[in-house]
């Protein structure tokens, strides 16, 4: 390992583990419309077919207040939205604040709340009890791996099988969404760069993940459908992350359940660590680790097979419901 990024390393560590973190964290509050933007954002298209529209939910399930509509200079997108920054979340909360423009939400088919991030990172082993399942021991500094971004789906579309692999797991996990453009910060400054969090789903193929392409996860992790998001990116005012009740189910049987408080290394931490190796991007995606519970280490092992439900919940955020498909 580069000398440079261990002592950067043992640096964050320890001034991230030193501190109060409960202090760094927002605590939960109800919506206000004179905050900018302390809500749930959704992409979606109606069922009547047209455009795609970025939209606002107040409550998890409700009606969408459609944002990209009413005024021509908003994007129908949250990335491009996010790009924008302060001035275009003002218009947005005004937009909100006057709520004349609403879709019904069962008029509404839900896509991906983000779509064509530059970047979807995933954090491996990052959860007590996924170690203690493998009876491995607590990693001492993070490991990242990366899916496709083109491999996003929304959150009650397929998940399909190729006919590649026969060992197609499921692991729920907190994604967090990065607001701003940011390099090199410090964990005390990870929350100013994070816009908020979405419901994400590390499908895997086990078997190339773990003995083909020579160990690499890449083609494991990546392959089309394997990454369902949303139902909604929850800005980070109006939840706290490191306690979220995280679980996922197959066919109505609850196969994980978990809480954030597990992480091993936090959100601020994690994205501080990031920084320093790449500049992350408005729209950036980051899955935290998934909690014990995933099909491979059952006894028998368990994997995915077409006709099965998948859902993945995590409080305060809402459900995926993805059927397998092949």
């Amino acid at each position: 390992m580069n000398p440079n990024l261990t002592r950067i390393t043992g640096n964050l560590r320890r001034k991230f583990f030193n501190n109060d973190i409960a202090s760094n964290l927002l605590s939960i509050r109800h919506f206000s419309v004179s905050s900018t933007c302390n809500m749930r954002y959704v992409q979606y298209r109606n069922k009547n077919g047209g455009q795609q529209h970025l939209g606002a939910q107040l409550s998890i399930g409700g009606d969408i207040i459609d944002i990209s509509s009413v005024d021509s200079t908003i994007p129908n997108n949250l990335v491009d939205f996010l790009k924008l920054g302060q001035s275009t979340y003002e218009k947005a909360r005004r937009i909100i604040a006057n709520g004349k423009s609403v879709t019904p939400i069962s008029d509404a088919v839900l896509l991906s709340p983000v779509t064509n991030s530059d970047k979807v990172v995933c954090v491996g082993l990052n959860y007590t009890g996924h170690c203690d399942e493998q009876n491995l021991p607590y990693p001492k500094e993070p490991m990242f791996f990366s899916k496709f971004s083109s491999v996003v789906v929304g959150p009650n579309d397929n998940i399909v099988i190729p006919p590649i692999t026969n060992q197609v797991d499921w692991e729920v996990e907190l994604a967090v969404v990065i607001g701003r453009q940011v390099k090199a910060i410090r964990p005390d400054q990870a929350q100013d760069y994070i816009f908020g969090y979405t419901v994400a789903q590390d499908i895997s193929a086990r078997d190339w993940q773990k003995s083909r392409n020579n160990g690499q996860f890449l083609l494991g992790k990546s392959m089309d459908t394997f990454c369902p998001l949303g139902p909604a990116v929850v800005t980070k005012s109006k939840i706290d992350p490191s306690k979220l009740a995280i679980k996922s189910w197959v066919n109505g049987v609850l196969k994980q359940s978990g809480n954030t408080s597990e992480l091993i290394f936090k959100i601020d931490f994690l994205v501080s660590y990031l920084s320093q190796i790449v500049t992350l991007y408005p729209g950036d995606v980051i899955l935290t680790g998934t909690p014990a519970g995933v099909g491979m280490h059952r006894k028998p092992a368990e994997y995915l097979k077409p006709g099965n439900v998948l859902e993945s919940e995590i409080e305060g955020i809402g459900r995926l419901r993805n059927v397998i498909n092949s």
